[in-house]
C-alpha cells in the first residue's frame, strides 16, 4: 500500500497509531495510580513520582512522534523530535539529579 499510495499508507499509520493509544489509556491510568498509591504508602514526595511520570510520558510522545516521522520518511526531523525529547527530559530531571547528589553528599561524613 505504501509503494501505491504512500499518502493514504501514512494517515492509516497515523490513525492506528492513534487508536491503538486511546485504547490503552484506561491501562495507563490504573499505572499511575498504582504508582502513587506505592509513593503514598513509601512516604515518597508524589512531585518527584509525578515529575518521573512526566518525564516517562515525554520520552513515549517523542518516540511516537519520532517513528511517525520516520514512517513519513522525514528521518532528519525524526531526531530533531528525538534530540529535542532528550532536551527535555534531562531538563526536568535537574531537580530530582540534584535531591539525589544533595542525599548522598549528606550521607558523606564530615560534609
Amino acid at each position: 500500500m505504501k509503494e501505491q499510495k504512500p499518502t493514504f499508507a501514512f494517515m492509516l499509520v497515523v490513525f492506528v497509531g492513534c487508536v491503538i493509544f486511546l485504547f490503552l489509556i484506561d491501562q495507563v491510568y490504573e499505572i499511575v495510580r498504582m504508582v502513587e498509591r506505592i509513593a503514598l504508602n513509601a512516604n515518597v514526595n508524589l512531585i518527584y513520582v509525578e515529575t518521573i511520570l512526566k518525564i516517562i510520558g515525554i520520552a513515549y510522545i517523542a518516540e511516537f512522534g519520532a517513528q511517525i516521522t520516520k514512517d513519513a520518511g522525514q528521518g532528519a526531523i525524526a531526531s530533531k523530535i528525538e534530540l529535542g525529547g532528550k532536551i527535555l527530559i534531562l531538563t526536568m530531571a535537574i531537580p530530582i539529579l540534584t535531591v539525589i547528589i544533595e542525599t548522598v553528599l549528606g550521607m558523606i561524613p564530615g560534609t
